[in-house]
């Protein structure tokens, strides 16, 4: 089965894990608050901007949007 054939479910507390989904899901509290791509997540600057921001230094965030 191709990759584009089937849908994953993947729930992550390490955003590294999502970078290269086609669409994530950014939950908190229960609720869906933002949708999008990683790099337009991070556009958006929102929640899960933050979130990258907590959890990577800038030399790793440089390497993870390569």
């Amino acid at each position: 089965m191709k990759d584009n054939e089937r849908t994953s479910f993947i729930i992550a507390h390490r955003l590294s894990t999502t970078r290269d989904a086609a669409l994530i899901l950014v939950m908190n509290q229960g609720k869906i608050i933002e949708q999008g791509s990683h790099e337009e997540l991070l556009s958006k600057g929102g929640f899960y901007k933050e979130l990258q921001d907590s959890q990577f230094s800038k030399e790793e965030r440089a390497q993870v949007s390569v």
